[in-house]
């Protein structure tokens, strides 16, 4: 499952829930997706035109289309004055790494939003069969944590297609510490690298500062445990207005007490009516 397959069975729990969930695309070299989209950043540049019209590779025409859209915010705002205070929006954004770790872009993007007073925080995913490879895993949290510096936003790391994959051996995983991973990869690895490898386990373990959370999209208890945990680190819902219940019509007769009776009916009465609900 990908970041727009992400989108769509989020959107689609959604409706299962009785909640709305809005999706608005903002990768330039989105092909196709599922979702219903809000809004999609391909009405105003797309990666393909770019690459043709300026000559660039995919990687290149991504940055430049991103970068179109940082000067074009205007286009943004007025696609998201469509929404209303309390509605939730996910942004279907490009996968490009260099976009979250080292470049501005999405830092610029992400200042934006909250200088307008939206709460934002991001969400990255790591495909299943990657954490089952110590060495791949290990460059995951790495990578997360450079996203988590760079954005500096509330974070859910989430792991996914994990349907696909053997839960059991990817707890075992997620409850193991990095030096127990990179001891696995001593027989492999570089020894010229080990000292490296065996500092960033470390970090790692020293500091505790990336947690996944599985994601399986037939469980529908999983998919409510990371809807609740970005709902959580968003603080979504604590300053919703509770609505106010609808006034229903009732039969009195239907709930008057056995032998009572209600008022203007013949036999001795207090002129105090009297109900019994079920607690």
């Amino acid at each position: 499952m990908g970041k727009s397959s992400y989108c769509k069975v989020m959107q689609e729990h959604a409706d299962a829930s009785h909640r709305s969930i809005f999706v608005g695309n903002l990768d330039p070299a989105a092909e196709y997706f599922e979702y219903r989209a809000s809004f999609d950043v391909r009405d105003l540049v797309k990666a393909d035109d770019v690459m043709e019209e300026h000559g660039l590779g995919p990687n290149g025409a991504l940055i430049y289309c991103m970068e179109h859209l940082i000067r074009n915010l205007e286009w943004l705002y007025d696609q998201l004055d469509a929404f209303g205070e309390d509605d939730y929006l996910i942004l279907d954004c490009p996968g490009q790494v260099e976009l979250y770790s080292h470049l501005p872009v999405m830092k610029r993007l992400v200042n934006a939003l909250q200088m307008s007073g939206y709460r934002v925080a991001s969400v990255y995913l790591l495909d299943a069969l990657f954490v089952l490879e110590p060495a791949k895993f290990i460059s995951g949290c790495m990578l997360s944590l450079s996203c988590m510096l760079q954005l500096e936003l509330p974070h859910v790391n989430v792991i996914t297609k994990c349907d696909m994959a053997d839960k059991a051996a990817i707890e075992r995983i997620l409850d193991a510490e990095g030096a127990w991973m990179i001891n696995s990869m001593d027989h492999v690895s570089n020894p010229k690298l080990r000292s490296l490898t065996h500092a960033i386990g470390g970090v790692i373990d020293d500091y505790m500062l990336v947690s996944f959370t599985m994601m399986d999209i037939n469980d529908e208890d999983s998919i409510n445990d990371v809807l609740g945990k970005i709902d959580y680190v968003l603080q979504y819902g604590e300053e919703l207005e509770p609505k106010e219940p609808k006034e229903e019509e009732y039969d009195e007769d239907e709930y008057n007490l056995p032998g009572q009776r209600g008022q203007g009916d013949d036999g001795d009465n207090d002129g105090t009516e009297r109900y019994a609900w079920d607690d």
